[in-house]
């Protein structure tokens, strides 16, 4: 697991914004949808790996407790896929112009529907009931690479809790760009996983200090059952 390391700075700069250590602690259990990013065989099975990212695996625990606990106090789960297609390869192509031809060739191989690498990790408890999204960008939220704005919008959900890996190339990208799209955006320390600590820490910095908010699997169950509970008790 990452050793999370938040500098003052970063703390420092978000309590003066905003006054309090967690802006987005009130949440609404009933409207929070937990979006878990590229927790793919691609990404946590070395031989089928486009980018083997070995902490991806030791946040699985976290994952699922945090997909019952939205579950449990009324949110959605949903589990993105990095998805690479005839289509994408045409419309990003840029991306995949920037990389020498085998590594290119394991991406389009690894990526594709249908292929090993393109299944969720078999650890993952995903339900009948979850949300399965296959996006073509970095990011789930911006132009052209998936729906899951419009679904997100259209079940009523306006919290996103991010998970998944890499936190500093498709997590960050998601949660960077569901801010700007006006969701309040939170990223999950120790449910997010990237190759090295410094990786890790700098985005969660960066990111709590400027868009949005960061807690812990632990914190965030509490809030999630303490919300739920409120609700029922003024209801």
């Amino acid at each position: 697991m990452h050793k999370v390391e938040i500098p003052q700075w970063a703390t420092e700069l978000a309590l003066a914004r905003r006054g309090k250590l967690h802006v987005h602690q009130n949440l609404d259990p009933a409207k929070t949808a937990l979006i878990v990013v590229d927790l793919q065989n691609a990404f946590m099975i070395e031989e089928v790996a486009v980018a083997y990212v070995p902490f991806a695996v030791e946040i699985v625990s976290n994952v699922n407790k945090l997909a019952a606990a939205v579950r449990h106090t009324g949110g959605k789960v949903f589990w993105i896929k990095q998805t690479v297609d005839d289509a994408s390869c045409l419309a990003w192509s840029e991306w995949l112009n920037m990389m020498r031809p085998h590594v290119r060739d394991g991406v389009v191989r690894n990526l594709a529907p249908g292929s090993r690498g393109h299944a969720i990790y078999a650890e993952l408890d995903v339900k009948p009931e979850d949300e399965i999204v296959e996006k073509r960008r970095f990011s789930a939220f911006v132009q052209g690479s998936c729906d899951l704005p419009h679904r997100l919008r259209a079940q009523g959900y306006d919290t996103v809790l991010i998970t998944g890996t890499v936190t500093n190339v498709c997590c960050e990208s998601s949660a960077r760009d569901a801010m700007m799209l006006n969701f309040k955006t939170i990223m999950v320390s120790d449910a997010n996983a990237a190759r090295t600590d410094a990786e890790h820490n700098a985005t969660l910095a960066t990111f709590y200090a400027i868009f949005g908010d960061v807690m812990d699997t632990a914190f965030l169950i509490e809030r999630l059952e303490a919300n739920a509970s409120a609700r029922v008790a003024a209801e």
